[in-house]
């Protein structure tokens, strides 16, 4: 098979290895998720048993990473979901996992730079300093003396910075985000390895709680406990996982990447599987569901921390600066894969070519990075921070089972296709990738299931207005594909 190694100016440079890879891939998955996500899933859907969410997310991540690795070694070039759609299911299906990939990126990169903002000023708290609050929240938002926010200036700083850091390089990008990804891991196994002996195992008793209907505040009624529980929380802490899928939009910037690319999704994949079982195991058994409901899902690890393991109030702060570094290493993925995406979409002519010009000197995407900078800019100083978890997480779920499905319709459409690696049983374990990610869907209720509806619309109007008008699909594919991979209009040929 021809080796997709593009050359020139207009071109991404190749800098990343597999170590790069697997930080990558762990830098975007341990952040919000594993701090916010877990506690708010023991409290409002399923106690205890949260530990066998992660486990249900783990095996449906699990389904999904072989089939992303499959595809990676397979047509290694940036776009991820986007192109294996491209090449499977043709030119729509593939606008809509473009279209879908926005709400996993940029609207993800804007609200955790929101959430970012809140834990900033938390830190500069213990220095006696804090940023008023008119100044770190939107127009919308308002304290309960009656002081209304004016702008989030804290958020767009931290969005401005880490663009600055993609457009200077992604080799430069990678190096920061290892050194947050060693911070951040140390933090969490210190949590684990103290926080074992301070479990009180009334609270794993029992560990499936009945099942009940639990409304919380300002939303809907829905299922607690039980496993219509479990798949709710499978399908909230389901945030925790996204990242991992982000390591394949790097693909065009890795050196020999149909080796380096599945060891990068599987290895960091693994590796926070592992973490993550083992964090809500400890975290579920110090505090009570009680706890997490109180304290609120933003300072609860905290919280329990200093509530329940005394003499190590450091560790809570210690938390708080694991949050803070998570959440910079999950916005600069988060922008990394974004740009990545619509610098496959430009190229296949579905949206404008600015967002797929490369800097002449750094070669990296330079004006998509400030296009996604002013969008989630905007969004972040501007807009209160919304619960959109679920809807970020229902968009990711919904790639991965269009993954999983190409995957299958390649292995018939196409045998002979080279693939550096092979996805073992595949039909089996896409059809499981299909079930446990659609069952995490099921999970999360009608109102994520309606907003992702509206989402979509949204992007057929686009779509129909200037992708397919715009669309490079009888033109030669700018990307050098593999042999005998072409992109059409419904599919590979």
């Amino acid at each position: 098979m021809k080796e997709a190694e593009e050359v020139g100016e207009h071109t991404l440079k190749r800098s990343l290895g597999p170590v790069n890879l697997v930080a990558l891939g762990i830098g975007a998955i341990i952040g919000a998720g594993l701090f916010v996500r877990t506690a708010d899933a023991i409290a409002q859907r399923a106690g205890p048993s949260v530990v066998l969410a992660f486990v249900v997310a783990g095996i449906g991540c699990a389904f999904a990473g072989l089939c992303y690795a499959e595809f990676a070694s397979m047509i290694p070039v940036a776009g991820s979901a986007y192109t294996y759609s491209y090449a499977t299911m043709g030119e729509f299906i593939a606008w809509i996992i473009g279209w879908d990939l926005v709400l996993e990126y940029a609207v993800g990169a804007a609200t955790v730079s929101i959430a970012w903002s809140q834990y900033a000023n938390r830190v500069l708290d213990w220095f006696g300093w804090r940023i008023p609050y008119a100044w770190s929240h939107s127009p919308f938002e308002h304290d309960p003396g009656g002081v209304h926010g004016i702008m989030n200036i804290p958020a767009v700083f931290i969005l401005l910075l880490l663009t600055l850091l993609l457009i200077r390089g992604t080799k430069e990008s990678a190096f920061v985000n290892g050194i947050i990804v060693v911070i951040k891991v140390s933090i969490v196994m210190l949590v684990i390895g103290i926080g074992w002996s301070y479990m009180n195992p009334a609270n794993h008793t029992p560990l499936i709680p009945a099942a009940t209907t639990y409304t919380p505040p300002h939303d809907f009624p829905h299922s607690y406990g039980g496993i219509m529980g479990i798949l709710g929380a499978a399908g909230i802490v389901f945030f925790a996982y996204i990242g991992f899928d982000a390591v394949s939009t790097a693909a065009q910037e890795t050196r020999n990447p149909k080796r380096t690319m599945p060891i990068g999704i599987l290895g960091s994949l693994v590796f926070c599987t592992i973490l993550y079982i083992l964090f809500s195991y400890v975290l579920s058994g110090v505090a009570t569901v009680e706890d997490f409901r109180t304290a609120g899902k933003e300072a609860s690890v905290a919280f329990a921390i200093s509530k329940y393991m005394v003499g190590y109030e450091w560790l809570s702060k210690s938390v708080t600066v694991a949050i803070l570094a998570g959440f910079s290493s999950v916005i600069l993925v988060m922008l990394l894969g974004q740009s990545r995406v619509f610098y496959s979409m430009s190229r296949d002519g579905l949206v404008p070519k600015i967002f797929s010009d490369v800097h002449p000197r750094y070669r990296t995407p330079y004006k998509s990075n400030m296009l996604f900078f002013i969008f989630t800019g905007l969004f972040a100083a501007f807009i209160p921070e919304e619960i959109v978890g679920d809807m970020t997480s229902i968009g990711t779920l919904f790639a991965f089972i269009l993954v999983c499905v190409g995957v299958w319709i390649l292995r018939v459409r196409s045998p002979q296709l080279e693939r550096a690696f092979r996805v073992p049983a595949a039909p089996i374990v896409c059809t499981l990738g299909i079930i446990v990610c659609g069952a995490m869907i099921f999970g999360l209720g009608w109102p994520t299931w309606m907003r992702l509806i509206v989402w979509l619309l949204i992007g057929f109007i686009f779509y129909f207005g200037y992708g397919k008008s715009h669309s490079r699909i009888d033109a030669p594919h700018p990307t050098e594909m593999p042999e005998g991979i072409k992109m059409t209009r419904d599919g590979l040929l």
